[in-house]
């Protein structure tokens, strides 16, 4: 797949960045409609997002980075150049959540509603933004054989053959279970009753966190520590985070 969509003179205008702003757009409608039905200030989820989608593409690249040191050390200026990938998601969650806690506290005020009304939104942005790796020829999983391969559609064998090799479309797999996902946490948002705040973003975290734990396992460019790929450890400890939070939501209910 040839991973630039066009060109402006000599600048190149990527499908990476194409698809992550088509995620965004689509995440920020969404959450539009959802704020109406849900009678949730727009206004305030806009705020928030122009401190926190910032501070998760930096979170994002500083964490890839990190990890992938050894491919930047000798060429420093290289870890700014974000337009060919390498983002990582955990690390853009944690850079998004941190903004989000400073902004709350600066502003005292309880967030977690907002967090309810766009969680949906924000796993709906995760799966547009997959089409990006699959644009730069990334984020896929090991060796399979044309067998296999050949029960996809044309376009996502020819997009995983590379190097003369057929590979797992991991981030088909990521992107569907992504939009599955999408789905139950708008089910539940629009079930949950006012004194079950927390319950949705608690469920984004489960939900996603444990398809991850298991798409990562097939993946071959997995940032690791030692022989531990992170993103499978922190994906269980989100499963364990929020899993705790909606047994404490379902605990206060009962009492």
């Amino acid at each position: 797949m040839d991973p630039i969509a066009f060109e402006i003179g000599s600048f190149e205008v990527r499908w990476y960045g194409i698809l992550i702003a088509c995620g965004v757009i689509l995440a920020m409608l969404l959450t539009s409609y959802n704020c109406k039905k849900k009678d949730v200030d727009f206004d305030i989820i806009l705020d928030i997002f122009f401190i926190a989608f910032p501070a998760a593409i930096i979170g994002a690249r500083i964490y890839y980075v990190i990890f992938e040191f050894e491919n930047y050390k000798n060429n420093l200026i290289d870890m700014f150049n974000i337009r060919k990938g390498g983002l990582a998601i955990h690390g853009g969650l944690i850079g998004a959540l941190l903004a989000i806690y400073i902004f709350a506290r600066i502003k005292k005020m309880n967030i977690i509603k907002y967090l309810d009304v766009a969680a949906p939104s924000i796993i709906l942005a995760q799966a547009i933004g997959r089409w990006g790796n699959f644009m730069n020829g990334e984020a896929h999983g090991g060796k399979v054989s044309y067998e296999f391969i050949s029960k996809f559609p044309t376009f996502i064998q020819k997009g995983m053959y590379i190097g003369g090799t057929y590979y797992h479309p991991t981030f088909l797999y990521e992107s569907g279970w992504n939009l599955m996902v999408c789905i139950i946490l708008l089910i539940i948002l629009y079930k949950k009753i006012n004194n079950d705040n927390g319950i949705v973003i608690a469920s984004y975290m489960v939900l996603y966190s444990l398809g991850r734990v298991f798409i990562e396992g097939l993946r071959t460019d997995s940032l690791m520590i030692g022989n531990m790929r992170v993103a499978q450890l922190i994906s269980i400890s989100g499963i364990i985070l929020g899993a705790s939070i909606i047994l404490i939501i379902k605990k206060k209910k009962t009492n």
